[in-house]
């Protein structure tokens, strides 16, 4: 019994795993049917990756937008709360993420294990800022006359995400999680090269709580996807963290169609994702909004307020 055991395990064939495009919380091939080989360092196979088409980029621009109402709205805390739970299923999936980041950037088990627990932690980090970047860029303004005013923070939009290409999963989190941590939604283009852990983020994202379309996953060749989303009249913002200098330009000059708020990438080997992140990300996307109230005049019942 235990021989005729050990020659079906032998037999077995192993179940290859059919990566997808993330839009609008579902799971959807490809527009046009197309996929493209992904490889490791070392060039061998690891999967066939979605070839995203323009359809693909348009799809994920309504989705996100149709998301933006209900995410916007809700509360900073319960946002935070979203975004800890992600943090939760990543650690659930740890050992997925290290092997799919080892194969990715070429890295040892133990190098991409601690890549992948900087990434989880990245993710808390900018679940904790939520409920608190308000009170650090927002407040009262001191000014002259019988009235006040209180500047607050409101998300930009629908924000383009081009998700570094040397960082696959690091990288990735560190210019998505500030983007929708502070209420906007987005539209990511993974790394060109090393799409999987992206692909698979998908997956976390829609087996935790949020909401589907708040975040949309796209691959394939991020020129082709960029450059219809850079001059798309309700992206409201574009992050060229992943674009090469020559593409950031064009993008820049696709963007200012209808005045995007464009994030420009820092030079090629500048930058450091295993650093602790600044708030520059996180104010790079919202807006400041003021109210002013006078003080001291009287209502129609004679009170003041």
């Amino acid at each position: 019994m235990s021989e005729k055991s050990d020659k079906t395990e032998q037999q077995r064939l192993s179940v290859f795993k059919t990566y997808k495009l993330y839009v609008g919380g579902k799971f959807p091939r490809s527009e046009s049917g197309r996929v493209y080989d992904v490889t490791d360092s070392k060039g061998k196979w690891l999967a066939n990756a979605p070839l995203s088409s323009r359809k693909d980029a348009r799809d994920a621009v309504v989705a996100a937008r149709k998301a933006f109402g209900g995410w916007s709205g809700a509360t900073a805390y319960n946002r935070g709360q979203v975004l800890y739970r992600v943090a939760e299923m990543l650690e659930g999936r740890r050992e997925q993420f290290v092997r799919e980041v080892a194969d990715a950037e070429g890295l040892s088990k133990a190098k991409a294990t601690v890549l992948v627990d900087a990434t989880i932690d990245r993710w808390v980090w900018y679940a904790g800022w939520t409920d608190k970047i308000a009170q650090v860029v927002g407040g009262g303004n001191p000014v002259a006359g019988p009235f006040f005013n209180l500047s607050s923070p409101e998300p930009t939009g629908v924000v383009t995400v081009l998700a570094p290409q040397e960082s696959s999963f690091l990288g990735l989190v560190s210019v998505l999680a500030p983007v929708i941590a502070t209420g906007n939604t987005a539209v990511v283009i993974a790394s060109e090269k090393s799409p999987l852990p992206a692909l698979s983020l998908g997956e976390v994202l829609a087996t935790s709580d949020v909401p589907g379309g708040v975040v949309n996953v796209l691959s394939g060749r991020t020129a082709e996807i960029a450059t219809p989303l850079a001059a798309h009249q309700d992206v409201n913002a574009i992050d060229l963290a992943g674009a090469d200098d020559v593409l950031a330009k064009e993008l820049e000059i696709a963007a200012a169609d209808n005045l995007k708020r464009v994030l420009r990438p820092q030079p090629v080997g500048e930058v450091d994702w295993s650093t602790t992140p600044g708030l520059d990300r996180m104010t790079a996307f919202l807006e400041t909004k003021t109210v002013w109230h006078p003080t001291g005049a009287l209502g129609a019942s004679g009170s003041s307020y």
